[in-house]
This record gives C-alpha cells, structure tokens and sequence, in this order.
C-alpha cells in the first residue's frame, strides 16, 4: 500500500461525504475542513513521485511534487477555503459539490506528473464548473454554460490528441518541458492557450464568470485559469512566441473594461490582462521571471477573489453590478468599500500590497534579458489596470453619485472571507519573504528599493490624475447601460447568421432543384401514359402487315449488328 496518495481525493470524499450527510453546521463545516487538511497535508509533503499507478501498460504519476506543483497547490487549498467561507449561506447542493469537486480537480492537475492523469483533472474542472454557472438558473445562464462547457471540453480533447501524438512520437507521457516541435506538441499548447485565455481564444472568460452566481464567479476565478498557467509554466517554460502572445494579452482587454458597464465583467478583462503578464513571464523562461509567474499567480487569485467578493456582496445586497445603477454605497457598506479598495490597491500594485512584490519580479525580468518594448507594454498595461480595475470599480460601485440605495453591509461570513483575504494581501506585500519562500526558485530580489517604490508611486499618482482630467472634461466613457460587443460576437451572431443565410440558400436550391425535377418526371409519365397508357398508341390494334414489316425490320437490324 503506498504511503502518500493524492491530495486531490480528499476534496472528493468530502464531496461524497456532503451528498450523505443532512443539512447542517457539520456539513457546512466540512467544506472548510476538506481546505485546510489538504492545505496542511501539501505543505509537509516531501519532494518526489509519491503516487504511481501502471494502467494497461502506461504509468500514471497522480503524485509528482516539487516547488512548482506545491505553491499552485496551498494557493488553491486557501482559494477554495476562501470561496466556501464566502459561500456559507448558501444550501445549494449541487453548488456545494460542484465547488469542492472543481477545487479538487485543480489540486489533482497541479500534482500530476503525467499527460494522462492531467488530462483527466483537465476534464474533471470543466465538467465541475459548469454547474456553478448553471446554478443561476436562468435561461441565460444555462446557454451561456453550454458555450462554456463545449469550450472547456475542446481544451480537453486537443490536450487528449495532443498527448496520444506526443506519446507516439517519444514515447514519454511524462508531463515536463516540452517544445513546439510536432503536432503533438501544438495540440498541447493550444489546449493550455484555451484556458490561458490567449487572444481571440478568451471570449468564455468574460461570457462566463459574469454569468455565474454570486459566489460562483468567486470560485470561478481562482482555478480554470490560474491552472492552464501552471500547465504553461510546467510544459512550456522559455517559449518566446508566449512573450508576445502574453504582451497582446495585457493589452487588448484594456479598452473593452474601460467602457464595459457591468462591474463583473471588468474583473473579468482586469484577469485577462493578469494572464497576460503571467504568460510573458513564463515566455521569457529565466528563474526570476517563473518566479514572478508563480508570484504573481498566488497574489492574483487572492485580490481576484477579494474584488469579486466584494462586488458578489453588492449584487447579492442590490441586485445589480451595473455601474450605471450603483454609486453612494460606501454610506451603508463602508466595510465592502474597504475591501474592494484593498483589493483594488494590490491589483494596482501599490506599495506594500501583494500586487507590489509579484508583479515587480516579471517587469524585472523582461527589462533584464532586454525585452524593452514588451516591458514598456506591460508598464502601459499596469496603468490600465489601475484605471479600469483599481479606480473605476471602486469609484463608481461606492462613490461616483448617490444612487439612492441603502443596503445593507453584507453578511458577517462574507465580510469574513473579504478580511482574511484582505489580510493575506497587505500581509504578502509588508512581508514578501514568506510568499518569495514558496517559489520555484531560490530568489535573490529586493522589491522595496528607494528607485522601485518611488517609480511606481509616481506611475499610480500620474495615472489617477489622468482619470480626474479625464473625468472632470467628460472625455472618460460614461457608464451606460450598453452591450459591449466583443470577438465573440463573431460565433455568437456572425456564425450563425451565416450559418443561417447558407441554409436559406442551399433550402431555396433543394427547393427549386426538387420542382424541376418533380416537373420534368410528371412530363415523362405523362408521355409514356399517352404512349403506354390503356388508350395509347401502343395498346391500339395494328394491321398483322404492320407486325410483319416490324419483325423484318428488327430481324435486318439483328443481322447488321452480327455482320460487323
């Protein structure tokens, strides 16, 4: 009997545990338990392939740690205590087991140490995490989680044929560093740029985690893509196209959160652009910058989290995360105000926040190997996030007007998760050693110098004076009640527009062609009737000279026919 086992089933069996026991503080309380044992179990873990089954001949590694696997793991085991404290008054089932399972996939993709084992984690996160879309039970939320669920299926399936491929040109299935060198390898790469949200390949993104319930899109934005970035750091470290790939995905979702109205759909394009500096690092490939990667990962899934619960708890208290119908809530939810800026200053990364000594190591990184224009890229980017994600969102949920609304303060236990996630990280950013600690990495980097802290002071003060010029000559976008129409609109309503119109034409051809020829056919048994009919020509009686001159005939014909 091994004497480890994946950290990933006791999140299952938790999950099994959840659908035996009845509603109450036990069941309740183990969806924090299951968290925090794991958490503990990862932690002490030795280093090593502690888990290994040979499965028709292939073997399967469920347990490979080392530092990488083990920073994503405790990451996520925080992340889904978070999320379950966040979701304690909710008495969904299916919510309760979809989380926990979902979280439990992730940690079992992180510790895999093989292409078919993080195959089957892949698919277990996407079939899981549907149902927290599902939940909402709309009518939109039900289409929406199909878009999303034949998505995240897609990744799976190329990242199936991609390891088939990968396998049957080396014959390793083991889940390391690979190049972009064969088929095989590209299919890999394209499922991980699914769920990385590469461009034009991140529509589910922001179509889904708005879509989800209020404590689903907390969830939500912990694992799918935060664990496409591990695959990515594991399986494709120093791949420059990802330096590029990753600079164009700071950039693009800048001006769709700038104008986006929905509050929860800005988070989502603020994550988009955090995936991209997390791709660059992982692009240029050096220890620094995997470190920066796997840094800025773990401080982005806590002020992620804490910004969408903040606004989770303005639309669970009003109904809407509409900027257009929020303002003057900081009056009757001063604590949620005090959240959501927390989380809106370690996003910015302000100094002595968790966005500070993360992001500080992959802009390091980039100037240091010489990629100057991609740094300047990602400087630009940083002053986007801080206009659209660090000022917008606080600004117009809490302060922009009155808008006559007096909720009130959300409740003690999300008020409760928004605290401990706050304290986590202003508690990173005062004391990085601890979080520089966990990296892959040894790391000999000091993100507090004089030049440092007063360059980026000086970048957020003139970037927040922007946005008051901005404002004040009413050359910002107004937030108004809009639609904005992103590339999906290409498959949402181009594709099926076209797809349409080409069904309209190939009907009206079938149609004309099948007239025509039901035409034509009644023509020819209309003629053969008049010919072959009871009253044709052919039923008369011919005259027997006429028969004799017709057999002749034939019989000359025969006779031709036999001669050559």
């Amino acid at each position: 009997m091994p004497e480890f086992f994946p950290v990933a089933f006791v999140f299952f069996a938790a999950a099994i545990l959840l659908m035996a026991l009845p509603r109450g503080p036990i069941r309740a309380g183990l969806l924090l338990i299951a968290p925090l044992i794991t958490l503990v179990v990862i932690w002490y873990l030795p280093e090593g392939n502690l888990w290994s089954v040979n499965l028709m001949g292939l073997d399967l590694d469920f347990m490979r740690v080392d530092r990488l696997s083990r920073i994503f793991g405790l990451i996520f085991c925080v992340a889904a205590f978070l999320g379950n404290l966040y979701a304690w008054h909710v008495k969904d089932s299916v919510q309760q087991i979809a989380a926990l399972v979902y979280a439990g996939s992730a940690i079992g993709a992180v510790f895999a140490g093989d292409l078919i084992t993080l195959f089957l984690f892949w698919e277990g996160t996407a079939i899981t995490s549907v149902f927290l879309i599902w939940a909402r039970g709309t009518e939109g939320a039900y289409h929406t989680g199909m878009r999303y669920l034949i998505i995240q299926i897609t990744s799976g399936v190329l990242l199936l044929a991609g390891a088939v491929l990968f396998w049957r040109e080396t014959g390793s299935l083991t889940f390391d560093k690979m190049t972009l060198g064969s088929f095989g390898t590209w299919l890999i790469f394209l499922a991980f740029g699914i769920k990385s949200a590469f461009p034009l390949l991140n529509n589910w993104l922001q179509d889904s985690y708005p879509a989800a319930t209020i404590t689903g899109s907390v969830v939500l934005s912990a694992f799918t893509t935060k664990l496409a970035i591990y695959a990515l750091a594991r399986g494709f470290p120093g791949t420059e196209a990802l330096i590029y790939i990753g600079a164009v995905m700071t950039l693009f979702p800048l001006f769709f959160a700038v104008i986006e109205n929905d509050l929860r759909r800005v988070l989502t394009y603020s994550l988009n652009t955090q995936l991209g500096f997390m791709v660059v690092g992982i692009g240029i490939g050096t220890e620094l910058s995997l470190n920066g990667t796997a840094a800025y990962a773990l401080a982005g899934i806590l002020y992620k989290e804490l910004l969408f619960m903040s606004i989770g708890a303005v639309l669970f208290r009003t109904g809407t995360s509409k900027a257009s119908e929020l303002g003057g809530l900081y009056k009757t939810m001063p604590q949620t105000m005090l959240f959501c800026v927390i989380g809106a200053a370690s996003v910015s990364a302000f100094p002595l926040f968790s966005g500070f000594i993360s992001k500080s190591l992959i802009l390091s990184a980039a100037s240091h190997d010489g990629y100057y224009v991609v740094w300047g890229i990602l400087l630009f980017a940083s002053i986007g996030v801080f206009l659209h994600t660090g000022i917008k969102v606080p600004y117009f949920a809490f302060f922009a007007k009155d808008s006559g609304l007096r909720p009130k303060e959300a409740p003690f236990h999300m008020l409760l998760a928004m605290g401990v996630t706050s304290f986590l990280c202003i508690f990173i950013g005062v004391f990085p050693g601890m979080l520089y600690g966990l990296l892959p990495f040894d790391v000999d980097y000091v993100p507090y110098t004089t030049t440092h802290v007063i360059t980026q002071i000086q970048l957020l003060f003139f970037a927040a004076l922007a946005f008051v010029v901005l404002m004040k000559s009413g050359i910002y976008p107004q937030v108004i009640k809009s639609v904005i129409l992103d590339t999906d609109w290409s498959y949402r309503r181009a594709l099926p527009a076209v797809l349409s119109y080409c069904a309209w034409v190939v009907a009206t051809l079938w149609n004309r062609l099948l007239t025509f020829g039901l035409n034509r056919f009644q023509e020819i048994t209309t003629g053969l009737y008049k010919s072959y009919g009871p009253e044709g020509r052919i039923a008369r009686v011919w005259p027997t000279g006429s028969m004799v001159l017709w057999i002749a005939a034939l019989l000359a014909a025969a006779l031709l026919v036999n001669f050559f």
